[in-house]
């Protein structure tokens, strides 16, 4: 029979820490006032940390009086002290730890290849900035700062960008948004699927322009240096502003002043866009479009563009490639009900969403990434009696529609196997019933409170979805569509 022992070899081996008097090395942490100096043994050093186990056998170590002298400034005396716990007892608890102290022991237990701590670090940096935090609100720059210059932190640097595509009008006007790196928000304006109007993005852009090149905020004081130092700052950047999303009046407004900044070859194909219809075509290689908002905790903004196609009635996989296209809506999506928020029942989704109005509808089924939905261009209840078809003791209400339609995707991003089927039975479009929040077609896709059925058997709309079942309901919302 085997024993573990592990709770005593901890206990023993943090009093060799704290009480031992046969240590080897001296390390030296921190600086000026806020430096410390930590007695250990290479032994354990070495068994523990590969960086350490390199470090002391390396020809450049110092030696003074039998004793190993290494110094890490970079790392403080307090993320320090958790380290040698960590390595010494293989115990650590960061709840309460300040965010700072997290931070700085996540970069140091990068660089100490100590791999368990850094996950474990990266873990709690996860949670705290989900559970939004007050030092890493105040602080998020340069939390971003920092995460992004280590490789292996893929995914808290992927939640902190997602966090901030679906929110970028908070993210820009935090306090040190000018500090932000100039290759992070590169990255940021590259991607399709920032949620916020394409002027405020260039409002914003010249703002850290003028904090970086360290430039007066009012431009009456500039001379042509200033210009200059501004148009070398951002040379890279303003390529990357989607033009085509300002109207003539918001460029010649916000973006002419700004003419002596710009790569001459750029101003003169955007200005010749203006004058030859009014609006940007995506001829021009630099520009295109991003992609639709909408403040959904269900699905990406990809997947809205789809359903804007699909409302369109334009293939999943349409391009628009002007702004103002005559035959093509580009959509507004407004969020009027959140079952997380609103309660997730028959009653107040009725109450929510009542009235004779474009709606969209999403279900994220729980303990599953599979996503329903489905687009009503009448609504889902208390309609106008002018397109009700049929009635049954006035309880079950049918009511006219050509432009509806159900759909589904595997999940938030999935631009692969979704389906979407169109309504068939125009006059059968939408069953406004007391046992149900919506109902497509009767019973294509329909709510009952906590659970969404989906069974074509009456073949209102097309089969696409091939799928005869019921889910619970994790997540649902609901979008006016204008």
């Amino acid at each position: 029979m085997a024993l573990m022992f592990h709770s005593g070899l901890s206990k023993d081996l943090s009093l060799i820490l704290n009480d031992s008097d046969d240590f080897n090395v001296i390390i030296q942490v921190g600086e000026n006032r806020n430096a410390k100096e930590f007695k250990a043994h290479s032994v354990i050093l070495r068994a523990r940390s590969p960086y350490f186990r390199s470090a002391f056998s390396s020809e450049w170590i110092t030696i003074k009086n039998n004793m190993i002298i290494f110094n890490k400034p970079n790392i403080s005396p307090t993320v320090f002290e958790m380290i040698l716990k960590y390595i010494y007892t293989g115990e650590l608890n960061l709840i309460n730890k300040p965010g700072e102290d997290i931070l700085g022991l996540l970069v140091a237990s990068d660089e100490l290849l100590l791999e368990e701590l850094f996950n474990y670090s990266q873990n709690c940096l996860s949670y705290l900035i989900k559970e939004k935090q007050s030092w890493f609100q105040q602080n998020f720059v340069h939390v971003l700062n920092t995460i992004s210059k280590l490789a292996n932190c893929e995914k808290l640097q992927e939640y902190c960008i997602e966090s901030i595509c679906m929110d970028l009008q908070s993210f820009i006007t935090l306090k040190g948004f000018s500090k932000l790196d100039r290759d992070i928000l590169y990255y940021l304006l590259e991607r399709d699927d920032l949620q916020v109007e394409e002027t405020v993005i260039w409002d914003y852009l010249i703002k850290w322009g003028i904090e970086q090149a360290d430039l007066d905020n009012n431009r009456a004081n500039w001379d042509n240096e200033d210009y200059e130092a501004l148009k070398k700052t951002l040379i890279r950047l303003i390529p990357l502003i989607r033009f085509i999303e300002f109207n003539p009046s918001e460029f010649f407004d916000k973006v002419y002043p700004y003419k002596p900044i710009f790569p001459k070859h750029i101003y003169d194909d955007v200005v010749s866009s203006f004058n030859k219809g009014g609006t940007l075509s995506t001829n021009i290689p630099y520009l295109s479009l991003r992609k639709i908002k909408i403040k959904s905790k269900i699905i990406k903004p990809g997947l809205a563009n789809i359903i804007n196609n699909w409302i369109n009635k334009k293939s999943a996989k349409f391009v628009r490639i002007i702004k103002d296209d005559p035959l093509y809506n580009l959509q507004k999506f407004d969020l009027i009900y959140r079952g997380s928020r609103d309660g997730i029942s028959n009653d107040s989704f009725k109450e929510k969403c009542k009235g004779q109005v474009a709606s969209l509808v999403l279900i994220k089924i729980k303990n599953s990434e599979k996503i329903f939905g489905g687009y009503s261009s009448i609504g889902f209840n208390t309609i106008s009696n002018d397109l009700l078809n049929f009635s049954y003791n006035d309880k079950f209400l049918f009511y006219y529609s050509t432009d509806n339609f159900i759909f589904s995707f595997e999940n938030s991003e999935d631009t692969s196997n979704m389906k979407m089927s169109r309504v068939i039975n125009y006059s059968k479009a939408v069953l406004d019933y007391d046992h149900s929040g919506f109902n497509f077609g009767r019973g294509s896709l329909f709510m009952k409170d906590q659970k969404l059925y989906v069974n074509n058997c009456y073949e209102n709309y097309e089969n696409n979805l091939q799928i005869y079942d019921w889910f619970n309901i994790e997540e649902i919302e609901t979008f006016i569509v204008t």
